[in-house]
């Protein structure tokens, strides 16, 4: 969702860009153009398995230091506090620091946007990200997400998966049921009963996507549903694969994740099972359909900022989407295709 920001960057100063992310950000790299060069690193506040320690941060400090990096611009959502990539960035002697605050940062940024969400409003991660680089001095010229599936777009149709072969120029129905936090999880029960129904309405093959570690779960709901044509990719697909299948799907089906992001990118329909977590991340500028639900009380966050903006959601957002509202959002959206 930053990538609009990052072309941003690049074209109104034609400059080089570096991203730090953390390991579980660093596979969509290679489809992002407009970055020149990445470092990886599980910072101990970004929620990961495992993180540095104090002299690994220390190594780190040293590392972007000698590097003589003339900004940094610290992307975050309204939930998350800057400063200790602040911090970082100051300890590394970069001598322009940019980033959204709520509070006075003092000296640890050199150029402060008071941020206002969510309390005053809230805006899609996407708008909130291309004004934090408006504030720097970027020109936006195109807030469209920009990513690559680093494919010709004209080869033959066919995609190779661990003996699997989808062909590409027939329709076919992309479905991710896993998420990375159980709070963002739509029941099992409800997936499979959704499968056995979308099957009555549509021919077209399904595919069910997923990491390796996901596999299991994958492979229970499809075995569970019993369906014909309906194939597990759980463990088999690449980011460029995933990327290029969501591309050529006529369909996304997807719980709230990256996959939604990637469809968005791609320009490719999508319904989505959101769990009422961050409003700031639904699809992008893409035909979708939204259909939320509210996570359970004992997995809510306990972040002050999150509390309050669940405590606030409209009443109208909160009616479960049981498998047959999305069976509906599905076909309307195939019709429309």
């Amino acid at each position: 969702m930053s990538t609009p920001a990052l072309y941003a960057l690049k074209d109104s100063f034609n400059c080089n860009i570096t991203l730090l992310t953390s390991k579980m950000g660093a596979p969509i790299l290679p489809h992002i153009s407009d970055i020149d060069d990445s470092m990886v690193a599980n910072l101990p506040w970004v929620k990961a398995t495992e993180s540095l320690d104090a002299s690994a941060c220390n190594r780190l400090i040293e590392e972007i230091k000698e590097k003589k990096f003339d900004a940094a611009i610290i992307f975050t959502v309204y939930s998350q506090n800057p400063l200790p990539s602040a911090l970082l960035c100051f300890l590394a002697e970069i001598p322009v620091r940019i980033a959204y605050c709520r509070e006075n940062p003092y000296e640890l940024l050199t150029h402060w946007l008071p941020d206002d969400e969510p309390y005053s409003r809230i805006r899609h991660q996407v708008e909130r990200d291309l004004a934090l680089v408006q504030f720097a001095g970027a020109t936006v010229k195109d807030d469209r997400l920009q990513l690559s599936d680093r494919s010709t777009d004209d080869a033959p149709g066919r995609i190779k998966l661990e003996e699997i072969e989808i062909d590409t120029t027939q329709p076919f129905i992309l479905i991710h049921t896993a998420v990375s936090e159980k709070k963002r999880e739509y029941p099992e029960q409800d997936w499979i009963e959704t499968l056995r129904r979308l099957r009555e309405k549509t021919a077209v093959p399904f595919y069910l996507t997923g990491s390796s570690s996901e596999k299991e779960s994958v492979n229970r709901i499809m075995r569970n549903a019993n369906i014909s044509n309906c194939v597990s990719l759980a463990g088999k697909t690449s980011v460029a694969d995933l990327i290029l299948l969501i591309k050529k799907a006529a369909l996304l089906l997807s719980v709230n994740t990256a996959s939604i992001h990637i469809a968005a990118a791609m320009q490719t329909p999508v319904v989505v099972l959101y769990a009422l977590t961050n409003p700031q991340h639904t699809p992008w500028k893409v035909k979708s359909k939204v259909l939320y639900f509210k996570v359970n009380e004992e997995l809510q966050s306990r972040n002050e900022v999150i509390r309050f903006v669940q405590k606030n959601q409209p009443e109208k957002l909160i009616d479960f989407p049981t498998p047959e509202i999305v069976i509906d959002a599905c076909m309307e959206l195939l019709s429309e295709r």
